[in-house]
């Protein structure tokens, strides 16, 4: 989905909320192989995780990385403190990768709204998440959740699907996660994953 947007959409911005430790694969190391003058701020609640990977995380000398502190419950704090590195004058990306299953439904899909209404006209929303698809894997994630864990919240695909209400998807919509435009490299199917996703794009403002 990264490559997605960095590619073929022309995205230069990256807010990727809930990105957590660092790791393989990450969302400023993909954009900014495409276009090495992308801009990625992190967020995540845990001062732990904040500190850590700031010390970890190196840009290009072209782009620019951060990492802040903010809780998902907090919409308008995330945009403001965004807004220190991102230009709002020019469409974002905003990266929501396994992560609205730690809010309910009362508040999931206010909060991406929120988030999405305070991003300029022609941003992206890619947003991924576990899904109720089977009863084990449902049983499985209600067993972890009564180990004390904090609780996740499986839902179903078109749950999930609600989340781009209003939005432009991108094809193939939301579909399984493996079958978001797999690598044409990938010569075995791609693995089966209990987790919906897609890529939607927000409406550009009218020509006057």
């Amino acid at each position: 989905m990264v490559r997605y947007l960095a590619d073929q959409a022309g995205l230069r911005q990256f807010l990727d909320v809930g990105a957590g430790l660092p790791a393989a694969g990450n969302t400023h190391e993909i954009a900014q192989g495409i276009a090495p003058r992308s801009r990625v701020v992190y967020v995540d609640h845990d001062p732990f995780v904040v500190s850590t990977s700031r010390s970890q995380l190196t840009s290009t000398p072209q782009g620019a990385v951060d990492y802040i502190e903010a809780d998902l419950h907090q919409p308008a704090e995330i945009l403001s403190a965004a807004a220190r590195m991102l230009d709002f004058s020019q469409p974002i990306a905003l990266l929501l990768m396994g992560v609205m299953g730690h809010l309910d439904d009362g508040d999931a899909y206010t909060i991406v709204r929120q988030l999405l209404d305070g991003l300029p006209p022609a941003s992206y929303l890619a947003l991924q998440d576990g899904a109720r698809t089977s009863g084990a894997f449902t049983e499985a994630q209600q067993g972890y959740d009564d180990t004390g864990a904090i609780p996740y919240r499986l839902r179903r695909p078109e749950q999930i699907a609600a989340f781009f209400d209003g939005l432009d998807v991108v094809e193939p919509g939301v579909v399984p996660t493996p079958h978001w435009r797999p690598e044409p490299a990938l010569s075995n199917p791609p693995p089966e994953v209990e987790a919906f996703g897609g890529v939607a794009r927000k409406a550009a403002r009218p020509a006057r």
